[in-house]
């Protein structure tokens, strides 16, 4: 079955590298996923429907952050520019390019 995952044929490329394509194709996916269930719920008037849209955009943020997980220890140093950007207050512009110039 074709996809469109792949820029280079899947055949050259090797097991770690295709893997690492669906992981980032997966991530791609949930992202989207979220913004569908904030744009519903944003506009959903029902509580009970709005309740469950909830429960599902928990669902979604747990397995963008799994996917996120593999990919950031399958890459150290996306990690690294990633721990001198996440969980950080001030300036997410600022913190980007000093990650960035610090990893090399």
């Amino acid at each position: 079955m074709p996809t469109d995952q792949y820029h280079e044929p899947p055949s050259e490329l090797g097991e770690e590298t295709r893997t690492f394509a669906r992981m980032c194709a997966s991530l791609s996916e949930e992202a989207e996923a979220i913004g569908w269930y904030e744009q519903r719920i944003a506009v959903e008037k029902d509580e009970t429907a709005k309740a469950i849209m909830l429960d599902s955009l928990g669902e979604e943020y747990k397995h963008f952050s799994m996917e996120l997980e593999f990919l950031l220890r399958a890459k150290p140093q996306w990690r690294q520019i990633a721990q001198g950007i996440l969980f950080r207050s001030g300036d997410i512009v600022r913190h980007g390019e000093d990650a960035e110039e610090s990893a090399g």
